[in-house]
């Protein structure tokens, strides 16, 4: 059957506006297929030119094969031994004001876990009981036996595990607005594979450069802060990191049952003013209230308080310890 001249007419005019948008939709699908294309190529470049200016501190030992990297610094005839939150991309370096602190002192030991600074990733499930055996062994490589652990958020869990498993090499215990088992809100499921994404697309270098300084107000110099912005392009979000957080709810969830020695030298400092954990500074007096040698410090500042308070944190720290001795 013959089509009517007005009926031609009007598919003509609804066809119009279909090919307009069709064609506005490919341009739209061009344009974001060549942005990724620029940030991919673009990521890549800038980690092979980052590669050769990331400039090397510490020493290696060797564990399961794997370069774990260690940094120590100072003499002093005690030991303190520094473990990073979940995330730090570079723990030597994000602790270097208060690893300067701490020196005149002590001898400083800072860790970077398998997948931060310039350890090595590792295949092996990143569970507390693996994370706290790499630690230790490390130690016992550099002849270390008799240490304070001094742990910074998620240390806080696997610091918990470690005192218990080797009592008679920790000789106290010191929180940095470190975590708490019972914390609430740590069943929450990870965007694991939007994460990953990002990484490998280089999107997540795009967003960290348009977004602001995290470290522009902080006491770092120029240097340092320039090395850590390129650990942390390289590190963040790799796989190591991300089968850590797979593993977070199940890591929380294994120490609920745990408690820190009743003998053991407990110091907390807490951030005072946590609006996002319900019972912040509640559930850190609760872990010293059974201690013989149990105190909490609340600080106003960041969850990251060594950035800012690690003057107050070593003065406290040692006034801690001529209390109990």
């Amino acid at each position: 059957m013959r089509v009517k001249p007005k009926e031609e007419a009007m598919k003509k005019r609804m066809g119009k506006p279909l090919r307009i948008l069709l064609k506005s939709l490919g341009a739209i699908a061009i344009v974001i297929v060549l942005f990724l294309a620029v940030v991919f190529i673009a990521d890549k470049v800038a980690s092979k030119s980052d590669q050769g200016k990331i400039e090397p501190y510490g020493q290696f030992v060797t564990i399961d094969g794997k370069k774990m990297n260690v940094l120590i610094q100072g003499k002093g005839q005690e030991t303190v031994v520094l473990l990073p939150g979940y995330g730090t991309a570079a723990p030597a370096l994000d602790f270097k004001l208060l690893i300067d602190e701490l020196t005149p002192y002590y001898k400083v030991v800072a860790i970077d876990p398998f997948g931060y600074g310039l350890s090595d990733e590792t295949e092996k499930e990143r569970t507390t009981e693996n994370i706290v055996s790499e630690i230790h062994e490390a130690l016992q490589q550099l002849h270390i036996t008799r240490y304070t652990l001094m742990g910074h958020s998620i240390a806080g869990i696997y610091g918990l595990d470690y005192v218990n498993k080797y009592p008679n090499e920790v000789s106290a215990f010191v929180g940095i607005d470190s975590s708490v088992p019972t914390q609430p809100g740590m069943d929450v499921k990870f965007p694991l594979t939007m994460l990953k994404f990002l990484k490998q697309s280089g999107l997540q270098r795009f967003l960290v450069s348009v977004g602001s300084d995290p470290y522009a107000s902080l006491l770092f110099d120029d240097k340092t802060k320039e090395q850590m912005k390129m650990i942390m392009n390289k590190n963040a979000n790799n796989n190591t990191m991300l089968n850590e957080m797979k593993n977070i709810y199940s890591n929380f969830k294994g120490a609920q049952n745990l408690t820190f020695p009743k003998n053991l030298p407990l110091l907390l400092f807490v951030e005072t003013n946590n609006t996002s954990v319900e019972g912040w500074i509640p559930l850190h007096e609760g872990q010293i209230k059974d201690s013989v040698h149990g105190k909490v410090v609340t600080m106003d500042g960041t969850h990251y308080l060594h950035h800012t308070k690690f003057k107050e944190i070593v003065e406290s720290l040692r006034e801690f310890q001529a209390e109990i001795k």
